[in-house]
């Protein structure tokens, strides 16, 4: 095939025709002609790995002679995590290499160890990405959790990569050499799902699926498939609902000419309507369904705390970040069983226990869903329902992870998203959960960030005493 460009640009057509997914490579190999002494340039090398191209060479030309030969190839899994390989460059008069037989010790290399560069990537494995102005400490941190969102939602994590930029990239949010080493770690590892440690705006999101071909994901998606797989009650499944219509209907776009407009202008409404409008009317129409819902529920729930307001039974609230282990606090205190799974979000939906202590008083416990940092608007709005919970509540028991390394961040999340819901004057009661995984270092430092703490391990019921006593303190 002989494709004719311009003087610095060419225009690869589709490759149809070719392998795609019997064997590694695409089994087709790119020699460009340029003028001057050229060398191979970062658009060639992203060109060989988004099309896995078996070689990619180019000839530069001087005075309408050939002059010298530089060429590249993609590398298997290696332990220096190289992602091609780029030769020398010779006169082109001297260059002897069987570029056939290359390719095909490359794959004989791939075949014998084991790691293959698949043209079907398995849908189960991500890759994480972070890019921030933050330190790359920060921005790592932050990766960790994301990974575990990951992991909650089935996903197997294959690799990450970190970039701390001055100036958010508008339109790919990363710059092409970085690109091009996203691609060349996805085709590593085998990925389809890249994931990004921020909200991606709809066009990002779209140009970026079409120039990796894989499945793009922010973590307001990920935090909101999550829920989706976690929500059990009616109420819970109606929000995470309304909160994925509200996350969609700005990113409703055509993507092919199913989308093209039928008739327009004035009078061309109804049927001449873009599938595209129709589409966005469905979802207003449905979201304001699901807000009706929501306040019928909200209404039932508050008839229902008026109730326990006039049985005059104090209601304490389990707050706290995700994962910190309120359930297992619940359980514990209540003989109950409640869902417990070491994951982000495992419990959505509130729970209400009666807990009644041997001085023969009782209060009702209520375990919420868990926070997190930079909580999704849609999902804030959306679990308003279950958050107004709080607002009832005599005593918030503020639950933290004391063996997380971020534990300081965490707690201040929390209390951020307190404030935000107008509940922060309710008296609180900071627990630090897991005292048991701590070194006596660690936990001399936590006390001394957080002297009114009370210390338990939420599995180990005679832990739990003096926070039993802070309760019963503070109740009326």
């Amino acid at each position: 095939m002989v494709i004719i460009g311009q003087r610095d640009s060419i225009l690869i057509p589709a490759l149809t025709g070719f392998r795609t997914s019997p064997g590694r490579l695409r089994g087709v190999r790119f020699l460009l002609t340029r003028f001057g002494e050229t060398s191979i340039s970062q658009e060639d090398l992203m060109d060989m790995v988004f099309l896995r191209l078996d070689t990619v060479a180019v000839l530069s030309v001087n005075h309408g002679q050939p002059s010298r030969l530089h060429w590249a190839q993609i590398l298997p899994p290696n332990a220096d995590d190289t992602p091609y390989l780029i030769h020398p460059s010779l006169p082109w008069d001297h260059v002897d290499v069987d570029f056939t037989a290359q390719t095909e010790a490359l794959e004989e290399e791939l075949a014998r160890t084991g790691q293959r560069i698949e043209t079907d990537a398995r849908e189960d494995t991500a890759l994480l990405v972070s890019v921030g102005t933050a330190s790359r400490g920060v921005l790592e941190a932050s990766l960790m959790e994301l990974g575990d969102l990951a992991r909650t939602a089935g996903l197997d994590v294959a690799g990450q990569i970190v970039q701390r930029v001055g100036k958010f990239n508008p339109k790919h949010i990363l710059g092409k050499g970085k690109i091009a080493e996203l691609e060349i770690l996805a085709l590593q590892k085998n990925a389809s799902v890249l994931i990004f440690d921020c909200e991606l705006s709809p066009t990002q999101m779209r140009n970026l699926s079409r120039i990796t071909e894989r499945k793009v994901l922010d973590r307001t998606q990920l935090i909101l498939d999550i829920f989706a797989q976690h929500a059990v009650s009616k109420a819970g499944k109606l929000q995470v609902e309304l909160a994925q219509l509200k996350y969609t209907l700005p990113r409703l776009v055509g993507q092919n000419r199913a989308l093209s407009r039928l008739a327009g202008g004035i009078g061309g409404r109804g049927p001449g309507e873009t599938k595209l409008e129709l589409d966005r009317r469905k979802t207003r129409d449905r979201i304001a369904l699901l807000k009706g819902e929501l306040k019928r529920l909200r209404r039932h729930r508050q008839a229902t705390r008026a109730n326990r307001s006039r049985a005059g039974v104090p209601i304490v609230a389990l707050v706290g970040y995700t994962n910190a282990g309120k359930s297992t606090l619940l359980n514990t205190l209540t003989h109950s069983d409640v869902l417990v799974e070491n994951k982000l979000f495992a419990t959505l939906d509130p729970t209400s226990r009666r807990l009644r202590f041997p001085q023969d008083r009782e209060i009702i416990l209520t375990d919420t869903v868990g926070f997190i940092k930079e909580l999704p608007e849609e999902l804030k709005e959306a679990f308003m329902a279950t958050l107004e919970e709080l607002e009832a509540a005599d005593l918030l028991v503020q639950v933290a992870d004391a063996s997380h390394q971020e534990v300081e961040a965490q707690v201040r999340a929390v209390d951020t998203l307190l404030i935000g819901l107008g509940v922060d004057e309710i008296p609180k009661i900071l627990v630090m959960n897991k005292d048991d995984l701590l070194d006596d270092p660690t936990r001399e430092r936590v006390m001394n960030t957080f002297p009114g703490a009370v210390f338990v391990s939420a599995r180990k019921r005679p832990s739990l005493a003096p926070l039993v006593e802070a309760i019963l303190s503070r109740m009326p």
